[in-house]
């Protein structure tokens, strides 16, 4: 029987990476090793959301993580999340830049001059394709090793363990239905979290929990299996379990991640025409999670952004509305726009009677936090609160769509997963969204940097680990 030096269980940005960097760092380091990468979905199909979302990076122009996130996560979390394992990660942020240009990856640059982002400076990064070309990239090189095997449609079950309690190893069940055991050195879980599992979601997220849509197909293979299989041996767990990433979307769209950004710039209504939330309260990037929560908590799952030609002209041709595949509706009165999205006329146009009679004075600028709110009404709007007046009217109807789970396995700062006593199982790492870090809210665009640098770096340490070829 072969004994893997590094069985990888997920194919995704963590579990790619973790399996190239083993490959690159044994080649380059004269060590002699052989590593698994097992894959619950069909070749091709790449499992888990990575290669759907656009992968916004929140780094600088000069390839650094914006220096306010730490802060931002200890706000945003309230002091629960593992701040040492955040400074590593921002450490290391930049070495992992120059492993996606490395093996081929383009970043795009983009100077932001309409949206106000809570980053250092108004800037992110994207790769040119999104999270396909980062997977693709990386594939493209795992496959020309031939110390590498790759198993598709094979569904993880079970850690083994030796007498001592150490991992040596998986139980998979093949696309036949049978099961085989694969022995390996050390086991990395990069399978993500439950985002698939509708018993999980239901015993974490609470009731109505398998109605929430996944953002994008793939994830319907993140069932939670690493999470079982390492809990079941005493691993220790992080994040908060009954919290979700979330995103509305646009409900006619026919592709997946069809997020409707700029909540901020209009007002955002329930079926009833009834506003829900200060759609201003904070950055586009700060606020755009828990603006979905609630529309899927408290809101039946629906709720339609109001806004006009001031905002659409200022915004047209941005990733702010269009990364949906479908025009917004539009209309000359208000109306008219209520009817195209099903709503109530009489309703609707109350409510943006309302807002307009209690915005304040000030300069609307949609590329800071301009103050301009709105007097006397509940939720108030608290910045960017400008009449809804220049005809056309422009709308879009929108659900609620799950992106992952915050609950998860507890690491340390080397991929360790940890038990419940905090003491690393031996042979077991976890990267990805499979390792819980945050609480009651995300700082965005680091998930996509958080998976490939934890998982690049545990593949280079446990080749590190190797005896050197003779």
């Amino acid at each position: 029987m072969t004994v893997y030096d590094m069985i990888v269980v997920g194919s995704g940005f963590a579990g790619s990476a973790a399996t190239l960097s083993f490959l690159e760092t044994a080649a380059r380091e004269q060590r002699s090793g052989r590593v698994a990468l097992i894959e619950v979905g069909k070749k091709g199909e790449r499992a888990g959301a990575s290669r759907w979302t656009m992968a916004y990076l929140r780094l600088t122009r000069d390839n650094r993580l914006s220096s306010e996130w730490i802060k931002r996560v200890e706000q945003d979390c309230r002091g629960k999340a593992d701040l040492e394992y955040c400074r590593v990660f921002a450490s290391e942020v930049p070495n992992t830049v120059k492993f996606f240009e490395d093996h081929g990856v383009e970043l795009i640059h983009h100077d932001e001059p309409n949206v106000a982002l809570e980053f250092d400076e108004q800037h992110f990064v994207y790769p040119k394709g999104g999270g396909k070309a980062i997977i693709d990239a990386y594939f493209s090189h795992i496959e020309r090793y031939d110390n590498v095997d790759i198993f598709w449609e094979h569904e993880a079950i079970k850690l083994t363990l030796d007498d001592e309690g150490r991992v040596n190893g998986i139980v998979v069940r093949k696309p036949d239905g049978l099961l085989k055991t694969l022995k390996g050195r050390a086991v990395v879980l990069a399978c993500g979290g439950f985002e698939g599992n509708y018993e999980m979601l239901t015993q974490y997220i609470g009731e109505r929990a398998v109605d929430l849509p996944l953002i994008a197909p793939g994830i319907r293979y993140n069932r939670g299996a690493g999470i079982r299989m390492a809990m079941e041996i005493g691993a220790g767990t992080s994040g908060q379990f009954d919290m979700i990433h979330a995103e509305l979307v646009d409900t006619r769209a026919t592709k997946p991640d069809a997020v409707i950004w700029g909540h901020n710039y209009g007002i955002v209504v329930n079926e009833h025409c009834q506003r829900f939330y200060d759609e201003g309260e904070d950055y586009l990037f700060a606020s755009f999670e828990l603006i979905a929560y609630y529309t899927w908590r408290d809101q039946n799952q629906k709720a339609y952004f109001i806004t006009d030609k001031t905002v659409m002209d200022r915004f047209r041709g941005s990733w702010v509305y269009e990364t949906t595949d479908q025009p917004p509706e539009e209309a000359d009165t208000i109306r008219g726009l209520a009817e195209k999205l099903g709503l109530d006329p009489n309703k609707l146009e109350a409510t943006v009677m309302e807002f307009n009679a209690a915005c304040g004075p000030g300069e609307w600028d949609p590329a800071r936090l301009d103050g301009k709110r709105t007097y006397g009404i509940e939720p108030p709007k608290s910045n960017w609160a400008n009449p809804i007046a220049t005809p056309p009217f422009y709308g879009f109807p929108m659900t609620t769509n799950l992106t992952f789970t915050f609950g998860g396995l507890k690491v340390d700062t080397e991929g360790r997963v940890l038990s419940t006593n905090d003491v690393p199982i031996p042979g077991l790492y976890a990267a990805g969204e499979i390792t819980g870090l945050f609480y009651h809210e995300y700082p965005p665009a680091t998930s996509v940097l958080r998976c490939n640098t934890f998982g690049r770096l545990i593949g280079a340490r446990i080749a590190r680990s190797l005896e050197h070829t003779a």
